[in-house]
């Protein structure tokens, strides 16, 4: 029975390596392709054009076919005043009308729905930036634990290969009784770590696929992420900084259209159709009309200027966003690169230490194969070589991370 449940914990270590590997790409590409909210961006856009439709639609002439029809009868007396019914009312009439706009007037309103259009692709870029950075911090923290699962595996395959040869030099008699306890419980202690550290990934692998709308609950073996530091454009260039041009000429746009609505408007209309009262003659009451309405605002209380100076307010937040952004944009940039140099320091330190971890270990290894080796020696040795190794893996873990960080920034 114990040589079964041996064999289904080799076989679980050994499960995740006889699946396809699958890259950082495959993951982003399948975010991008998935996420609702790119999808409902681009879907705006394409409303959006068919509101500029609408506008020109709006501006054609307006066909109508109109009925009307009523009866006011008089009795006793009693009745509406038939010089305002004529009695009855008869109307079977096709109206055309057409408001008369300047091209000015129609290209402002065209150019607000284009502007509005470069805001929502602004912001689909924003939006596909920020599922880049989640779907790769998410990548790299399930790689990160897919390199300690497999480094442990391979210390305990360590602890496997030593464990029959201090069992045999135990029964010879040149090693304690507890010497070789100690070794057990360092080698079970070694199959618990991995446990836990498999049960981890497999817990960021499941959130990875989530992320990335995949549905599969399967953890597959991760290739390491090809993440190299970009070069940063100015913060003027970047697509951040684009969102805040984008706002100006919206806020220049709409205060411009304050000013049409308050330009004269010409209104143009004919009519053509039956209209009579059945008073005499009905049957010549086939004609048409035409007309033209004019309207000119005077005055409404000063609302004009109230809208003009609420798009005034409106500029300088969108002033005050911007100069915070630039400040904080070349402000984060430093940190992170502080950050990075910290952590590319402290792996060249492990990687120095290790060198010595591996010497100590490789020695004790000859001293326990001649009976030498103090137990407590080996396993302390070991200790540190996992310590160092471990602390490189944070390391250069932590130095992706920070690339992703600094990269967020590099889309233009």
């Amino acid at each position: 029975m114990k040589k079964i449940r041996l064999l289904l914990f080799v076989l679980s270590l050994h499960l995740i390596a006889f699946t396809q590997e699958r890259s950082l790409d495959y993951y982003i590409q399948a975010g991008i392709e998935n996420s609702p909210l790119l999808k409902d961006l681009k879907n705006q856009q394409r409303a959006n054009l068919i509101d500029s439709m609408r506008i020109l639609a709006g501006y054609m002439p307006q066909v109508n076919a109109v009925s009307s029809n009523s009866y006011a009868p008089t009795i006793g007396g009693w009745g509406y005043d038939g010089a305002i019914t004529n009695g009855s009312n008869f109307s079977q009439l096709v109206t055309v009308s057409k408001q008369l706009v300047s091209k000015e007037n129609l290209k402002n309103q065209h150019d607000a729905i284009l502007l509005l259009n470069e805001s929502l692709k602004t912001a689909g870029k924003i939006s596909e930036q920020d599922l880049r950075k989640a779907i790769t911090a998410q990548y790299i923290s399930a790689y990160g634990n897919y390199l300690q699962f497999n480094f442990n595996k391979e210390v305990l395959l360590l602890f496997k290969k030593e464990q029959n040869i201090l069992k045999n030099l135990t029964e010879k008699g040149i090693y304690r009784q507890t010497d070789y306890l100690s070794f057990l419980v360092t080698m079970q202690q070694q199959e618990i770590q991995i446990s836990q550290i498999k049960n981890i990934f497999q817990n960021d692998f499941s959130s990875l696929n989530y992320l990335c709308g995949i549905i599969d609950t399967s953890a597959v073996p991760l290739k390491k992420p090809e993440i190299f530091l970009s070069i940063l454009p100015d913060a003027e260039n970047s697509v951040f900084y684009q969102q805040f041009l984008n706002d100006s000429l919206r806020l220049h746009n709409s205060d411009a259209l304050i000013d049409y609505r308050y330009k004269p408007k010409v209104n143009i209309y004919g009519d053509g159709g039956y209209l009579t009262s059945f008073s005499a003659q009905a049957y010549k009451n086939f004609g048409v009309s035409v007309g033209v309405n004019l309207l000119v605002p005077i005055y409404d209380g000063r609302q004009k200027k109230m809208q003009h100076d609420k798009i005034g307010i409106a500029e300088q937040s969108r002033q005050q966003y911007r100069d915070y952004f630039k400040t904080q944009y070349s402000q984060q940039i430093s940190q992170l690169l502080q950050q990075l140099h910290a952590a590319e320091e402290m792996v060249h330190q492990s990687e120095g230490q290790i060198k010595y971890a591996e010497t100590l270990i490789e020695a004790n290894q000859k001293l326990l194969e001649t009976g030498d080796a103090h137990m407590a020696d080996y396993i302390l040795a070991i200790g540190n070589f996992m310590n160092a190794k471990n602390i490189i893996t944070l390391n250069s873990i932590n130095q992706l991370q920070i690339i992703n960080q600094i990269n967020y920034w590099n889309r233009k």
